[in-house]
């Protein structure tokens, strides 16, 4: 069975890796992961906070504004949060470049224009064999359009794309007022990917302690319809290799993400509860679904659900809401 895919300009075995998750923080892992046949290791994010944590910027973004009023404290991390620091991170992609023969992805997770934008430099000097740009921004400012939160991105991806020479993905967030004419702009600014979509982990309050607290949910396969949505949407339309990122946990569901039009498949929180091997479990069940169903190749079954060939797609996710709106009986 013909399982090859193309991501990021890279020929793949297969469409299965690992997203960033701490997995890749510990070398033995990585190396598990590679022995289950992972077809890339994405390695965690680089944020923006660490590296500023080295700077004068620190005490502006961390101390000031965490020391304004007590419940502030648990809202903005402190540098000691993060597992490796700017170095330490060149390092370990070192480390694991030395280890696997796979390609390896570095992230960087951005909150300002101009925050990081050096590192793209170092990390790609260091081994990385692609960037993935994980550009998270809150909108809180009243000021700031979508359009100017638009072009900040874009204006990192022009730097970075013109200041390297490997790939570079952005991990996106479905939360754009037009998706589908935003993954065009950032596909002529020269993404080589596009990874669907950003888990965002949001803050709960803890009434007793006036405090935020953080809260860890691993996903399940009912977050895949959202990633499977806009896969379908943008597959065709855009020139980047798409991948979905959250919500994979059987291989029918790598299956449905690649029939809305993935190149790679990337796994996490599956990978956290069952262990690297999951990886191999995945594969060999896509294998032998696509046995059954008479599949010879990846690259015949990617696509075939997108939403290309609807003459109106508008429509016809309008029809769909429709029946989805009347199909429930209840106590009816």
């Amino acid at each position: 069975m013909d399982l090859s895919t193309q991501y990021l300009g890279f020929e793949l075995p297969h469409p299965f890796m690992p997203g960033a998750s701490p997995l890749t923080n510990d070398l033995d892992q990585v190396k598990r992961l590679e022995d289950a046949g992972a077809a890339m290791i994405v390695m965690p994010s680089l944020f923006e906070e660490q590296i500023s944590a080295e700077q004068l910027a620190t005490h502006h973004w961390f101390e000031g504004p965490a020391e304004s009023f007590a419940e502030a404290q648990t809202y903005l991390p402190s540098p000691s949060d993060f597992a490796l620091g700017p170095e330490a991170y060149l390092e370990r992609l070192q480390e694991i470049k030395n280890i696997v023969s796979v390609p390896v992805i570095a992230s960087l997770n951005g909150a300002t224009p101009g925050g990081w934008l050096e590192y793209a430099k170092l990390l790609e000097e260091a081994g990385a064999d692609a960037l993935e740009l994980n550009t998270y921004q809150l909108a809180t400012d009243p000021e700031d359009s979508s359009q100017v939160l638009e072009e900040r991105i874009l204006d990192i991806i022009r730097t970075v794309v013109s200041q390297t020479e490997i790939p570079t993905c952005i991990k996106l967030s479905p939360y754009y007022t037009s998706l589908s004419h935003f993954a065009q702009r950032l596909d002529e600014a020269g993404v080589a990917g596009m990874a669907l979509f950003n888990r965002f982990y949001q803050p709960d309050i803890d009434v007793e302690e006036l405090e935020a607290t953080p809260v860890l949910r691993l996903s399940d396969s009912s977050e895949l319809l959202l990633r499977i949505r806009w896969l379908a949407i943008l597959s065709g339309r855009v020139q980047a290799s798409l991948a979905i990122t959250g919500g994979v946990h059987t291989a029918v569901d790598a299956i449905k993400a690649v029939m809305a039009g993935a190149n790679g498949v990337q796994v996490v929180s599956a990978l956290l509860q069952k262990g690297p091997g999951h990886l191999r479990t995945l594969r060999e069940e896509m294998i032998q679904w696509m046995e059954e169903h008479d599949y010879e190749s990846l690259e015949q079954m990617r696509g075939s659900m997108n939403l290309l060939g609807c003459p109106d797609p508008k429509a016809f996710e309008r029809a769909n809401y429709l029946r989805v709106l009347q199909s429930w009986k209840g106590f009816l």
